[in-house]
């Protein structure tokens, strides 16, 4: 089933204002809460992380019909990529260095960023650049 694609930006927005503030407290906790979102994202599909479930209760009922769907393959994909940038970054500010927490969560606030502002979702051309390079199965 196909999703609403101002869903996966909607979370993206959330997911850059959690981002900010884990650099700028360098908090493990918060973190640990953005990874478990990437992990819901990745696993049950992004209509069902926490974000998802936020936008779709609470901002979809006051917008208009979506004016264009996508399929949720590569916003899921878009998740797990996030969950292990989310993780690399855990690992830097619980167990060190410092310095992999900091440039692990800014590459995924950067991410997350694009996808907020510009539509430009990293993980979902991944995504694709993935599926045009590997071999279809008979």
């Amino acid at each position: 089933m196909d999703i609403d694609v101002r869903g996966p930006r909607f979370g993206a927005a959330v997911t850059t204002a959690v981002l900010a503030v884990v650099l700028i407290t360098a908090s493990g906790g918060l973190l640990a809460w953005q990874a478990l979102c990437f992990a819901a994202g990745a696993l049950l599909g992004v209509p069902h992380s926490p974000y998802g479930w936020l936008f779709r209760t609470a901002v979809r009922p006051r917008l208009g019909p979506p004016a264009e769907l996508e399929s949720p393959a590569a916003p899921r994909f878009a998740q797990g990529v996030g969950l292990a940038f989310a993780l690399l970054g855990l690992i830097g500010y619980v167990a060190g260095p410092a310095w992999l927490g900091v440039a692990a969560t800014a590459c995924a606030l950067a991410a997350a960023f694009l996808n907020a502002v510009f539509g430009y979702c990293l993980g979902c051309e991944m995504y694709l650049l993935l599926r045009r390079v590997t071999p279809r199965r008979p």
